[in-house]
């Protein structure tokens, strides 16, 4: 039997292969090196890649994504790490304005990718537990991708490592180690921009992705009970994200909840919200519906972190509403 991957060790895994299959691709961040990584993402590669291509840097950044957008127009690879990606409110200003304008501006491309774990879940409070990926979809220039799985966790890294564009990557933080399966030993990636039916239904869509299709999925499970047939779409890419897939989702049950972790005011299920209302009116049976975090920072507290976030009991009550509307 094939050895069981997890979520965090499929992350580890693409970039080793990447690494090995192009001299161009390395590493730069705070602790990768010596330390491996404050989840040991990099354990190892030190020794194998040497400091060339596994450089630690100093708390700083604006100065780590300035020298990855620097590598990248020069012909590099670069894979920036941020510790957690909340800190990567402190290159902000090198994200949106220098990396997604580049190619728009000069003509010339910006091969790197920005990965950090995201998310709730850990009790690690307002400032090492944030979702903050619409700031990004609201970025021309940039792609931003979400994987749920381990597959989709290597899969979209190899992707996204291979992309000519700068490419945001959010890792959740809470799926490293709780999500595994067998992954194919040979080279394979997940398409940015395809989303992926996890669970296939009649009666309400949920449109979701991240740790939320988990949850999702769970919710399912427990509205199956009381008859309700629920299918979960995982878009997998935010930006892109795959509209056909949506749409097809929706008019199939003509009901929807858009789930996403981020605070609910102003967060990613807005646009699809939007979209599915726009391009799908005609095949609904009732409104769209969303289900995110409270708009609070996030709570380090165990008990309130887990009100505030939108787990399956709040998806399911939420499903429960609308297959009744």
């Amino acid at each position: 039997m094939a050895e069981q991957v997890t979520y965090i060790e499929a992350i580890s895994q693409a970039l080793r292969e990447e690494m090995r299959r192009d001299e161009r691709v390395f590493i730069l961040g705070e602790d990768v090196g010596i330390y491996g990584g404050a989840f040991k993402v990099t354990k190892g590669f030190l020794d194998e890649f040497g400091d060339e291509r596994i450089m630690d840097t100093p708390l700083a950044e604006s100065a780590i994504v300035g020298v990855g957008i620097g590598a990248a127009l020069v012909g590099m690879k670069p894979v920036v790490e941020m510790q957690f990606i909340d800190f990567i409110s402190s290159g902000f200003n090198q994200v949106v304005n220098v990396a997604a304008k580049y190619h728009y501006r000069m003509g010339t491309p910006v091969p790197m990718v920005i990965r950090g774990p995201s998310g709730a879940g850990v009790s690690g409070g307002p400032y090492h537990s944030q979702s903050p990926e619409a700031w990004f979809c609201h970025t021309p220039g940039l792609k931003v991708v979400v994987p749920a799985t381990a597959y989709d966790a290597k899969g979209l890294l190899k992707a996204a490592i291979r992309d000519p564009n700068p490419v945001v990557y959010f890792e959740h933080k809470y799926l490293y180690r709780r999500i595994k399966e067998e992954l194919p030993e040979e080279d394979f990636i997940t398409p940015i921009g395809e989303a992926k039916i996890r669970r296939e239904g009649l009666d309400v869509s949920i449109i979701t992705y991240g740790a939320m299709v988990w949850e999702s999925l769970a919710a399912a499970d427990m509205l199956a009970e009381d008859g309700i047939d629920v299918e979960v779409l995982d878009l997998r890419s935010l930006l892109p994200y795959d509209k056909e897939a949506i749409l097809a989702s929706a008019r199939k049950t003509g009901k929807v909840l858009v789930v996403t972790e981020p605070n609910l005011s102003y967060g990613p299920g807005a646009e699809y919200a939007a979209f599915i209302s726009e391009e799908a009116f005609e095949h609904l049976d009732g409104p769209v519906r969303r289900v995110g975090a409270l708009d609070t920072p996030v709570p380090y507290s165990t008990s309130l972190e887990k009100e505030y976030l939108p787990g399956r009991d709040k998806i399911a009550a939420a499903v429960k509403e609308l297959a009744g509307y």
